[in-house]
């Protein structure tokens, strides 16, 4: 056990509300803190065990996550702007609402993790592991998801516009009525896919794998409309 600004840091410690914003807890044992509306801005939480861990509306923007256990730890609402996410596993983790604008998440776990309605723009997310996750309704404009596994994903009404998915393993994921409009798919395994009423305008198909695929209304990368 640590003692932070007179707040004691441990496994299941009660830090609602907490200032903790800068400062260090790498490794740091918080698995099932609970940290809702905790102000961790910057803190550096490498290597932590935050499973199970309660997050919600808390701040962390800028903060260094690299490599964290945050399997199904509550992140509604949080703020992960700018964070370093990279390695971390969040599998099954609740993510609905969370902003994780420009958020680094290069080999990150997101496994069935809930990203409903979350913003992911500009995010880094080469080779994460999206199996299952849920992006309902997502905002992942301009994310660079290049080489990502999204395997069965629910990206249903989600937001793509010029998302780099070069690469990514889209099989079998849910498309519908989402805005890919000039991503780039290139090499992309589609196989499976749902794009019924999906916008694909400008978007780069080249090389990419649509085996089976649901087009059906779909706006198509030269602005004509699949039967």
């Amino acid at each position: 056990m640590i003692e932070v600004n007179g707040h004691r840091i441990e496994a299941g410690a009660e830090l609602s509300g907490a200032n903790l914003a800068g400062a260090t807890l790498l490794r740091s044992d918080l698995a099932r803190a609970n940290l809702t509306l905790a102000d961790l801005s910057g803190v550096n939480l490498g290597y932590a065990d935050l499973t199970g861990a309660t997050l919600t509306n808390a701040n962390l923007n800028g903060a260094d996550l690299t490599r964290a256990d945050l399997l199904y730890a509550d992140l509604t609402g949080v703020t992960l702007a700018s964070a370093n996410l990279n390695g971390v596993d969040m599998k099954g983790a609740d993510l609905t609402g969370a902003d994780l604008t420009e958020a680094r998440l290069t080999n990150t776990w997101l496994i069935k993790a809930n990203l409903s309605g979350a913003n992911l723009s500009l995010a880094i997310m080469n080779r994460t592991n999206l199996t299952e996750a849920i992006l309902f309704k997502a905002n992942l404009t301009q994310a660079n998801l290049t080489y990502a596994d999204l395997l069965y994903a629910d990206l249903s009404g989600a937001t793509l516009t010029n998302a780099n998915l070069t690469g990514a393993n889209l099989k079998g994921a849910d498309l519908l009525c989402a805005n890919l409009t000039g991503a780039n798919l290139s090499r992309a395994n589609l196989t499976n896919a749902d794009l019924t009423g999906a916008n694909l305008a400008g978007t780069n198909l080249n090389g990419a794998n649509l085996s089976e695929v649901n087009l059906t209304g779909a706006i198509m990368p030269d602005g004509s409309k699949h039967d």
